[in-house]
């Protein structure tokens, strides 16, 4: 008889719940301007997040900025909410060190925010607004890494998961793709630049996902094709540019990694995307939050206990320490004075009169000693 303990179910509550909260991924978007990232964050997602800008018109700012845009999306009773992280302006003035900067304080300030949110008192309902995901675009024409992508990278590689992008691949023949994508990788390994490592199949995964996973890793950087126009072909629809000499599908592999990307983002790697986010990046930086923390208390302990601590007396001489053991003397015999004549206004004795001014007489000589003292 087999017996039934009954957690076997257990996967199927903790999917109701998941499904239930939904879930939130943060994106952001690096590049120069006219590169095709609004129009590839609006094909990944179907939608049209910058439907206020006019595309023809549309001029972007000489400084960099970052404008961040919120969308929820529901699929199959799956809630997604959506935080598209855009820096307008990018690479637009003659120095980088104002873009780099503005994108790395960006990723660290949301760091910043969670960590407040998750010491507080109340700890429930926290919204998670860090980057889980970055993709840095990089010019098809430039056939290579630039000064400036080498650096932005190496600046933010240690906080958030970094993916290369070649963008408007469709600019490119299939073997100048092979070229430029070998370039790129050989120059991401001589500068050491840390991208997103997509992880190692379990052993017990099918066929199919491993010959998934590995054709994955082989298309990095990806080299991808955008569009949001609907394009009608031999009766078939779908999304693509339409030039004299044909038709560039987004979603044909054979002409774009757009798909592998999509598959990549939104299906198969989020998870751990956040996974490394909430494990690597973020500890680290926490980590490296308290350490500061713990080292400016101990300095203020330290400041503290310095200040409380009494200045020592410098060193006296011994004409300086005579004359402290005289006025010591002289104010005990002054109390000793003022304890008689308390005395005196009960009792007139003359006995007790006489005393009072043979004291009296020994303090007049000590007044004198000192007086001698300080002539020496």
């Amino acid at each position: 008889m087999s017996e039934y303990i009954g957690f076997g179910s257990l996967p199927d509550i903790v999917h109701r719940k998941t499904v239930k909260k939904g879930f939130e991924f943060t994106l952001m978007v690096v590049g120069e301007s006219g590169l095709g990232k609004s129009t590839l964050i609006n094909t990944l997602f179907l939608s049209d997040l910058y439907k206020e800008r006019n595309e023809s018109s549309y001029e972007p700012p000489q400084t960099a900025h970052i404008e961040k845009k919120t969308l929820c999306i529901e699929e199959q009773g799956v809630k997604l909410r959506l935080t598209v992280v855009d820096t307008p302006g990018f690479g637009s003035s003659l120095s980088s060190d104002d873009c780099i900067r503005s994108c790395c304080e960006y990723v660290d300030e949301q760091f910043r925010a969670y960590f407040a949110e998750e010491s507080g008192i109340i700890r429930k309902n926290i919204i998670d607004n860090r980057v889980h995901c970055c993709l840095y675009f990089i010019p098809g024409h430039c056939h290579s890494l630039r000064p400036i992508d080498v650096e932005f990278m190496l600046n933010i590689h240690e906080k958030v998961n970094v993916i290369p992008i070649i963008s408007k691949a469709d600019m490119l023949t299939e073997k100048e793709k092979i070229q430029i994508k070998q370039r790129i990788n050989d120059s991401i390994k001589t500068h050491e630049i840390k991208i997103y490592q997509l992880p190692d199949c379990d052993s017990d995964e099918d066929e199919d996902f491993k010959q998934q996973d590995k054709e994955l890793k082989a298309c990095l950087p990806f080299a991808v094709v955008g569009s949001n126009t609907i394009l009608e072909v031999n009766g078939k629809k779908m999304r693509g540019r339409q030039y004299d000499w044909g038709v560039v599908e987004v979603d044909n592999p054979a002409h774009s990694d757009f798909t592998k990307l999509r598959n990549m983002l939104i299906s198969t790697h989020m998870p751990d995307l956040k996974e490394v986010t909430e494990d690597v990046h973020y500890e680290n930086f926490r980590t490296q939050l308290i350490s500061k923390i713990s080292q400016q208390a101990f300095k203020d302990r330290g400041k503290l206990k310095r200040d409380s601590i009494p200045k020592l007396l410098p060193a006296l001489d011994e004409t300086d320490i005579l004359l402290l053991q005289k006025e010591e003397e002289i104010r005990r015999m002054q109390d000793i004075l003022v304890q008689m004549q308390d005395k005196l206004k009960t009792n007139n004795e003359k006995s007790n009169h006489n005393l009072y001014l043979a004291a009296q007489k020994s303090l007049e000589n000590e007044n004198k000693k000192i007086e001698n003292v300080i002539n020496v």
